[in-house]
């Protein structure tokens, strides 16, 4: 069967791997604002800019992107570098997007989980982290409306509510086995759709996740990196069971500050996940838990970016995710309760109810909005407010 000629890289590359990498690492440090922000900014260098993909080809990939597990806007920068310098530009592009936020986000973890970091700092940290659960609460509300009316396109909203509710209680009660509801969720649309061909194999490899290992912070990594359907934003919940119940690597406090570094960071949210690993084994852990949730996008670039085109027109794909999508957009709503469960300081509720005014009413922006809600943390503990 041929291959789109869309999806093919070009032959002998139509940019050097120098300026892949300037390019690519430049939006990597620049890129504060998430997905929506790294898609634009991609697509202005190369449709653009440089012309190096037309606007269909790059609204194509992105729609082939959003059907795969894992971080959408980090394979999005995968592919495109794919597309314009082949295998190697993937991987050089890839690195340069996603290097400079896990070293950013492992340098602000040894201060803040630090033996002893100052007051100013743990109040910023603690501060921020108060206003985690109402950057969710936004993450879900964006992501509700756009996939209810796929919903209602395919007369199935009935079934796109209880994916929702499912995710949703999977958040709250399921913790570390949320990933068995995401991937279930997904494998009940194929069935329902399609008939008995879909296959739910293992995901739980359990000589993995023993005692806390290094074995269980390799999963949980590989859970962040290719499972997280719906949206950065759903790697919360798949971290915070493990990270915090299970093999005790943070507080809940420290948690919440990991999930605020990740989001005032440049680059990809999923960059969170080295916080985790900082957490639990250092700075070796931290590299570690980046580079195992940031392989299978490398691998699902490299192995089927041929295929992008033919992926996106497969019934089967869009099937799973119209199961596993709600679902994972419900763990995120879920996750804003446990996260709001983890304040302990009268201050905090009063900081989140802030930060939900100015996300969800005021419309101010993400980066902006955890910023201020550090900067009162840091006067609230210079002042003498207690901290957990």
């Amino acid at each position: 069967m041929s291959t789109d000629t869309r999806a093919a890289p070009p032959e002998g590359g139509r940019a050097s791997l120098i300026t892949v990498l300037r390019e690519w690492t430049r939006i990597g440090v620049t890129g504060f604002g998430g997905p929506p922000a790294h898609i634009a900014l991609l697509r202005d260098l190369v449709v653009d800019r440089r012309r190096w993909l037309d606007a269909r080809g790059f609204e194509d990939a992105n729609a082939a992107c959003g059907l795969l597990p894992g971080p959408a806007s980090t394979q999005m920068a995968i592919y495109c570098a794919y597309r314009v310098a082949g295998p190697a530009g993937a991987i050089v592009g890839g690195l340069g997007f996603i290097v400079p936020a896990v070293i950013a986000v492992i340098a602000l973890s040894a201060v803040l989980f630090g033996q002893a970091p100052p007051l100013w700092v743990r109040g910023a940290g603690t501060g921020a982290g108060a206003a985690v659960a109402a950057v969710a609460l936004q993450a879900a509300r964006g992501l509700v409306g756009p996939s209810r009316e796929r919903a209602r396109e395919r007369a199935a909203v009935g079934w796109w509510a209880a994916y929702l509710v499912a995710g949703a209680a999977g958040a709250v009660l399921a913790g570390p086995y949320l990933a068995l509801v995401l991937v279930g969720c997904g494998a009940v649309e194929v069935v329902r759709r399609h008939g008995g061909g879909a296959r739910l194999s293992s995901i739980a490899p359990l000589a993995l996740v023993g005692q806390g290992g290094v074995g269980a912070l390799a999963w949980t990594a590989l859970k962040v990196g290719a499972l997280s359907f719906g949206g950065g934003f759903v790697i919360i919940p798949l971290m915070q069971g493990d990270a915090v119940h299970v093999y005790h690597w943070m507080t809940n406090a420290e948690f919440l500050n990991a999930v605020a570094l990740g989001q005032v960071t440049p680059g990809p949210v999923v960059a969170t996940v080295a916080a985790v690993g900082y957490a639990a084994h250092g700075v070796p852990g931290g590299a570690m838990a980046a580079a195992i949730a940031f392989a299978p996008s490398f691998l699902f670039v490299l192995v089927a970016g041929r295929h992008f085109e033919r992926l996106r027109e497969n019934p089967r794909p869009r099937a799973f995710l119209d199961g596993a999508g709600p679902a994972a957009i419900g763990a995120i709503a879920g996750a804003a309760i446990t996260l709001a469960l983890a304040l302990s300081e009268a201050w905090q509720f009063a900081v989140l109810a802030a930060a939900v005014l100015a996300l969800l009413v005021l419309r101010r922006g993400v980066v902006t909005t955890l910023l201020a809600a550090g900067l009162v943390g840091a006067i609230a503990a210079l002042a003498g407010a207690p901290l957990p």
